[in-house]
């Protein structure tokens, strides 16, 4: 049986109210307010990165992700499809698209050298391959207007790919199809526009380095050492560029709201959601939900930082005001990113070893490996019990949201006008930081949680990208 959702086996069973839950992480984040308010902010730090470390091996690593890369496109081309046997989806959707961002969040944006995207598009970058198509040397220039939105829409595409079209996404030759159209427009972009390209349009460049200010080191990158020191450094002030980053946090919040039984039951009751399934219409539906919810939160976050901005009579109109407090939301999608995968990546990640083994799902695959490399390994879907996964959660959402409002108070108390305009900027945000602990607590127990025993312990219905263990 392939199993697609988060939770596996049966729900924790609250030994209290989920109300209480949801009012003890909000009264957290208000007494962490209290409790740095009224102390000294800091001023944002100039925009100097550190020595360049990435660059000192990129003649091994760049190549060598290179290869890595092409031969997981062959392995999804001509390897079996059967999604469990193939290791391309894995490969992808639960290390590259889901651990990768995570570690980057906590070390720092090593992938540089190993982003095979980035190496394209920057040897793609040649003069000469330019004077031939163009006629000129020089790179065209990137327009203004086009900020950041190539990355924001490469990034919509795929979070479509994983949360709503994940049966077809997941499949090993359409995986591969998709990485290798994207090489061979990351090359031409790359020509065409040079190191514009690799900054703001290649979307792996741009979601790694957005994760990486998160991260203790900075590996080259803007920041002081330490983690979320790169926050320090403000995101750009551009629509594109915040599109990105709430992006980043919309996408793990409409995948949580994807998990909860409210959907299933949502979905069950669109006309013919009882008979049938109708992939062309229930599809289209979870992509219009992604873009009204993220054009609601973004209107909502939107107008606290707005009324923060205005409370402390801060210069500058609303663009300014939204991406001066973007680095305070990063740390919440993060978080959220964390303990929403936490079980899923456990679990799915053992499907590792017996894909290292075989990596085509071919029994004509000539390399013979010992257990767990082999066909006799079998995943563990009970690695840890649910109580664990909810405890985890539960303490990495209420911490990072403690950590924005601390990111967020360094800004507005340097920011108002006045010593009193810079304690009543803070507030707006304290309400918005509260209100959206409380909702990702409850979106969070929704398919882990139950309240009382009669509350039924079936997994919840399935949502997510890959999972294949079996469980019959």
């Amino acid at each position: 049986m392939r199993i697609l959702a988060h939770a596996f086996g049966k729900r924790y069973e609250l030994p209290i109210p989920l109300i209480l839950f949801v009012l003890g992480g909000a009264a957290v984040v208000i007494v962490s307010f209290l409790l740095v308010m009224g102390r000294p902010g800091r001023k944002e730090l100039a925009d100097v990165a550190d020595e360049a470390h990435r660059s000192r091996w990129s003649w091994f690593w760049s190549p060598l992700s290179f290869m890595v890369l092409a031969g997981l496109i062959a392995c999804g081309l001509f390897g079996s499809q059967e999604v469990p046997e193939n290791i391309l989806p894995t490969s992808f959707w639960v290390l590259v698209w889901i651990s990768t961002p995570l570690i980057v969040g906590i070390v720092g944006n090593w992938t540089g050298p190993v982003n095979p995207y980035g190496w394209i598009s920057r040897y793609a970058d040649s003069s000469r391959l330019r004077q031939a198509m163009l006629g000129s040397p020089d790179p065209l220039r990137w327009p203004r207007w086009l900020g950041w939105w190539p990355a924001v829409v490469l990034f919509f595409v795929m979070a479509c790919g994983e949360l709503v079209f994940n049966l077809t996404a997941t499949v090993p030759q359409n995986t591969a199809l998709g990485l290798l159209i994207y090489a061979v427009f990351c090359a031409l972009c790359g020509a065409l526009f040079g190191a514009d390209w690799f900054a703001r349009g290649e979307v792996f460049t741009v979601l790694f380095d957005t994760w990486g200010r998160l991260g203790y080191f900075r590996f080259g990158a803007p920041g002081r050492r330490g983690f979320a020191g790169g926050l320090e450094v403000p995101f750009a002030a551009d629509v594109s560029r915040i599109a990105f980053v709430l992006l980043l946090l919309f996408s793990v919040n409409f995948d949580g709201l994807l998990a909860t039984p409210q959907w299933a039951d949502l979905e069950r009751g669109l006309p013919g959601g009882n008979i049938t399934f109708h992939p062309t219409a229930d599809h289209l539906f979870r992509v219009g939900s992604f873009v009204v919810l993220a054009l609601v939160l973004a209107t909502v976050f939107g107008f606290f930082a707005i009324a923060a901005a205005r409370a402390g009579r801060h210069p500058g109109g609303a663009r300014p005001a939204v991406a001066e407090l973007l680095p305070s939301l990063l740390p919440i999608a993060f978080g959220y990113l964390l303990a929403h995968n936490l079980q899923y990546l456990l679990i799915n990640g053992q499907l590792m070893f017996p894909l290292i083994g075989n990596p085509t799902g071919r029994e004509s695959w000539p390399i013979h490996l010992p257990y767990p490399f082999n066909d006799s390994f079998e995943p563990n879907p009970k690695l840890l019990p649910s109580a664990f996964f909810w405890y985890v959660s539960l303490a990495v959402i209420v911490a990072v949201h403690v950590i924005a409002v601390v990111i967020a108070h360094r800004h507005l108390s340097t920011a108002g006008r006045d010593e009193r305009a810079a304690r009543d900027s803070e507030y707006p945000w304290l309400v918005a930081m509260v209100g959206y602990t409380m909702l990702s607590l409850w979106l969070l127990a929704q398919p882990l949680t139950k309240e009382t025993s009669t509350t039924s312990a079936e997994p919840c219905s399935p949502q997510h990208t890959v999972c294949w263990t079996d469980l019959s």
